[in-house]
Order: structure tokens, then sequence, then C-alpha cells
């Protein structure tokens, strides 16, 4: 997210450009469509420049930058960054008081440019306002997707892609393995089975599948993730200086051309005199009974995929690089599932017992939730949080990254201790807003429940059924495990969200593959993984 970045690039892309936007930002100062005047009662914050407000300051980690600035200023503050005014909390108290005491008019989305341009917002679960579009849309979507009964319900299919990727990991026995590969298609996958009743992607495929439809999304959900200067100056909507909105057109409607030959298909389907609603076994299927047209199907499906593949395994990798670092806490998860599983393939079933597995996962998200910030709010009316004022169309960050590693809220927060979320009463939604990785209130993430069954299914087979040891002899407690903003990644290429780079060499444990009496064997794989 740094602004001065951006506009280097822009600077030597071309002078008449530069030209034109010094001379466009002179004539918006004159003509008052950049304003900072003096609001009453708003949140503290640091001193502004005119025209570019506090975009300047920010730097390549603004969720680091906000954390300073809250330490100084309070756990409310306010930042400019061109036309937009920014209040980040950082503090459970002040998300609370967005997320819940102020929800209903604090729900409101600020789309970004990219999104606008494509003329997709209607049709938007994520970036849409709280209409009844917006209503109807995530009713279906819960009834089909994410109630504890769809859950249930999609059990067996999660079992069996797992299970899937456990047969593919056996069969690479000490060879390398890219664990954030092999983990996105499985979810992939799973999610498809969901939406089509079928596979999309193969494990054993390296090429590129389905008319690169993996590669089509990582490049969406890359310029959703970069910085536009259309987003702090809307003037320059219309300009797309920097061609993020022409990215983004292009590769989601290469994603629509998929996705509108299994939905012509399935309308064919549908309307011959043999189909009957008995027949409907797929999330596409009640899409199309419900009479959605193709254009919401097709954003519809680009979310669901986006979101449930990127942050499951996202979360996934970071959990393993978490786990592999720490040895004791990964041989107390080894103890557990030891004790409970018996050796035996893992079911869903199986995993309430499991709650130091469970501990883990929360303690991961604590250090690494899916995004520093959550996805921002918009204030569609004037209101007060925290006693101070918050203006309609302010857009609000909650920063989570800063509230994970408050150490008066936590204990030694920058270390990973899965014990400290045992016997806590802790849950994804904390009642005193602590821990919220995947948000609260009416905008809290819709796929939470069925992503953590996800995570735990997976990471639980993957540390119960095989040793792990990183190629060349690397040392995995060097890694560096801090986040860089707009994808989770690390210095040296280990762990990168988009690009997958959390390799493993696979050693089949005996804890699979070896009767009890083994021990022998099992202690020297597991000495060797150590």
């Amino acid at each position: 997210m740094d602004v001065i970045v951006c506009l280097r690039e822009i600077m030597f892309s071309s002078p008449f450009i530069l030209f034109a936007l010094l001379f466009l930002l002179f004539i918006m100062k004159h003509i008052k469509l950049i304003s900072f005047r003096k609001l009453k009662n708003l949140p503290p914050g640091p001193p502004k420049w005119p025209i570019i407000g506090n975009l300047h300051q920010l730097g390549e980690k603004p969720h680091v930058t906000v954390t300073k600035f809250a330490k100084e200023y309070g756990p409310l503050i306010s930042l400019h960054l061109g036309k937009q005014l920014l209040v980040v909390a950082t503090s459970p108290e002040a998300a609370m008081g967005i997320l819940k005491t102020q929800d209903r008019v604090l729900s409101s989305r600020i789309a970004p440019s990219a999104f606008n341009h494509a003329s997709l917002l209607p049709y938007s679960l994520i970036w849409s306002e709280c209409n009844e579009r917006w209503k109807t849309l995530r009713t279906i979507c819960r009834a089909e997707m994410f109630s504890n009964k769809a859950i249930e319900s999609h059990s067996r299919l999660r079992e069996e892609k797992v299970g899937d990727m456990l047969d593919f990991l056996r069969s690479k026995q000490g060879q390398m393995v890219n664990i954030g590969e092999v983990v996105y298609t499985t979810v992939f996958n799973s999610i498809s089975g969901i939406l089509f009743s079928k596979d999309l992607l193969d494990l054993k495929d390296e090429n590129e599948a389905c008319g690169g439809l993996k590669k089509s999304l990582e490049k969406v959900l890359e310029h959703l993730g970069k910085t536009d200067l259309s987003d702090f100056y809307p003037i320059f909507r219309s300009l797309d200086l920097q061609g993020i909105s022409k990215g983004f057109t292009k590769h989601s409607k290469e994603l629509f051309s998929i996705w509108e030959v299994m939905i012509k298909e399935r309308r064919s389907q549908i309307a011959s005199s043999t189909w009957s609603s008995e027949d409907a076994r797929s999330f596409l299927d009640r899409l199309i009974e419900n009479e959605f047209s193709d254009s919401q199907i097709n954003q519809l499906l680009n979310e669901l995929f986006i979101a449930g593949t990127d942050t499951t395994t996202t979360t996934l990798e970071w959990a393993m690089a978490e786990l592999l670092r720490n040895k004791e806490a990964r041989s107390k998860l080894e103890q557990e599932l030891r004790k409970e599983i018996n050796y035996d393939k893992i079911t869903e079933s199986q995993i309430s017992k499991l709650s130091y597995l469970q501990a883990c996962i929360k303690e991961t998200l604590r250090l690494h939730a899916p995004g520093p910030f959550l996805i921002p709010h918009r204030a569609f009316q004037t209101c007060e949080v925290m006693g101070y004022t918050i203006p309609e169309n302010t857009e609000l960050f909650i920063n989570i990254w800063g509230i994970s590693r408050d150490p008066k809220i936590w204990d030694d927060p920058l270390s990973f201790k899965p014990e400290r979320f045992l016997g806590a009463n802790l849950d994804f939604i904390s009642q005193d807003f602590k821990f919220i990785p995947f948000g609260a209130g009416r905008r809290m993430c819709p796929g939470l429940p069925s992503a953590i069954k996800s995570i735990e299914l997976i990471l639980a087979t993957l540390i119960h059924g095989f040793n792990w040891v990183l190629p060349n002899g690397e040392d995995l407690t060097k890694l560096d495990m801090n986040d860089k903003f707009g994808k989770s990644e690390t210095e040296n290429g280990f762990l990168q969200n988009l690009d997958f780079g959390l390799y493993f060499i696979v050693e089949v444990s005996s804890k699979i593959w070896v009767s009890v009496p083994c021990r022998d064997l099992q202690q020297d794989l597991c000495s060797r993984a150590s």
C-alpha cells in the first residue's frame, strides 16, 4: 500500500500523465474537490499534508504504521487518504463500537475502484450495500452452504477430498511437494463439489487446468489487492492510470467464460422435461431454480472460490509453518492425534475430541489472520463511536493485526502458544472482541463455519499422516514469520500466499503405514523430522 511507489511508477510511465495528474490535483484543490476542512470531534490522528493527507506516512506496512499511531493517539484514530476520511480501530472496545454498537449504520461498504469499474457491484455478496437484494443473496447462501445443516451434509464430500489429498501425498514419498498447491487444490475441489457436483482441478496435473482457472482467480485477487490511486481520488477513476480496472475486468471475464459454460449446460438440463426439483444437487442448481441471472451467478462464484480457497490455504500454510517451527506444540498435537485417532483415517466426527488441534488453529489465526485489517466498512450516516463523531461516508478499518499483538490484551503476544486458547472460552467471535479474525456483526464472513471444518480436517490429516522436512536441509526455525500487507508472505520466499511457496519433502509416517508394534521405525522417522 505504498502510495509513493504508485506515484513513482506513474511518473516514470509517461511525462504527460504526470503533468496531467499534477494539474488535476491543483484544480481539485482550488475548486474544493479535495476538502480538508476542520471537522468537529473526529478521532485524533497524525498531522496531514494538503491534498495527500496522510498517504505519505503509511509505507509498505500500513498495519504496522497505524498500530504505532494507535499507541500515540489512542485506539480510534483518523487518517486522511487523499479525499477519503479513514477511521481505524485498534482495540477490542473500538472494534465493538463499530461492529456491534453501531453495526446497523456502519455496515455499508466502499468497493474498490476496480470493482465499480466492472459494474459488478449489484451482484456482490462482499461489496454491495446491505439492501434487500444483498439480504436475499446472503439468505440463500446461508441456507444452501453455510447453515449447520448444509455444512453437515457436505462432511462426506470434504472427507473424500481430503482422502484424495492423502493418497496423493502417499504417492510422493521422499519427493518435494508444494504444500500450498496441494491444499489449494483440495479446498478448491471441495468447494467445486458443493457448487457444481464435480472437481475442477487435478492434484496430479501440474499444468494449468480448466482453461487457466486457478491463474485467473489469482490474478483477480492480485488486482483487488493493489493500491489504486482512484480509491483516494475518485476523479481519476475513469482514467484508470495504473491499469488496475482493466486487468481486473480482463481476468474476471476469463472466469465468467468458464462459469458460463457450466451454467448453460445446467440450465439446459433443468429446462428438459425429465428434470424435477429432486434432481437438484448442487448450489448452482439452487441458484438457477431461484431465477438468478448469469451475471449474478458469475460474480457469486468468483467470490466464493476466491474467499474460500485463499483464506483456507493461507491459514493452513501458516499453521504448518508455525507447528514445524515450534517442536513442543507439534509434539503435543501429534500426541493428541495418536491418542484420539488410533492411526485410523480422520473423520470430521472425531475433530471435537481434538482440543489442542483447535487451539493451534486459533493461535495461527491470532498471529496470521486472513488479512491485517477486516474488509473495510462505510458509514451510511453520521454516528458516534467511543464519544467521537464518525461522519457519513467515512471508511472504517478494524486493525486485527494490532489487536492480536497488543501486550495489554495477550500475554507474550508474539509467541506461538496454543495453550492460551485451552479452556479460555474464546471462540472465533469472542464476546469481548479481542479475537475476531473473520469479523463480527452482519458483515462477518458467512463461510466461517465451513472454512474451519476444512482447516481442522486438513491440518489434522497432514500432521497425523506424514513427517515433514524442508528441502536442502533448510532450518524452518529461521523462517521469517512476518506479514506483508496485501498478501501473507515471508521475506525469503518459503511461505507465499499467492505463489504457494511452502515446500517440504514428504516422509510417510508410520502412524498410518505401519502397524502399532513398529515403534522403532516410527521413532526413527520422527527423530529425522525433528
